[in-house]
């Protein structure tokens, strides 16, 4: 992967998004590939990402109604693609298989493009029904040129 040290935060994911495409020859559509830029970007400085627990956030979700409900699911489909995509030990120290992520995740989308309207929903029913693709380009992003470490926590500073 090219050099990543230059550049605004929107163009350096988008330019790591190509070069996996290119690499792992899964070719994502423009809305994908853009939504998975605008989730790296949203999610890049999030601390307690591999601190929360999906399904509980997932339970939670179901438990809201209207926006608020959408957003909550649509939040945890985009946490269980980082961690499927990104991190997947962490699916092996919490004792359950990558599928799990994956299958929660997508399951997420499904029910966001289920609950919304026109382009929104369709939106999220083409990311449900691309899940894998999307996990499989950040796989290749996470290979040891790739940029996984952009999006872990930073560690307590001690004082």
């Amino acid at each position: 992967m090219g050099d990543i040290r230059q550049g605004a935060a929107a163009a350096l994911w988008q330019d790591l998004v190509r070069e996996a495409q290119a690499a792992s020859g899964d070719a994502l559509d423009e809305s994908r590939e853009s939504y998975l830029v605008f989730v790296l970007l949203r999610h890049q400085r999030d601390e307690r990402l591999l601190a929360r627990i999906q399904a509980l956030e997932w339970l939670h979700a179901q438990q809201q109604v209207g926006r608020v409900r959408t957003d909550a699911l649509r939040d945890v489909g985009d946490r269980c693609l980082l961690v499927a995509g990104l991190f997947p030990d962490l699916a092996q120290r919490r004792r359950v298989s990558v599928d799990y992520f994956v299958d929660l995740g997508r399951g997420a989308y499904q029910a966001v493009a289920d609950a919304g309207r026109d382009a929104y929903a369709e939106l999220f029913a083409h990311l449900a029904a691309g899940y894998r693709e999307l996990v499989s380009v950040l796989r290749r992003i996470r290979g040891p040129a790739g940029a996984a470490g952009l999006l872990r926590p930073a560690p307590a500073v001690l004082h």
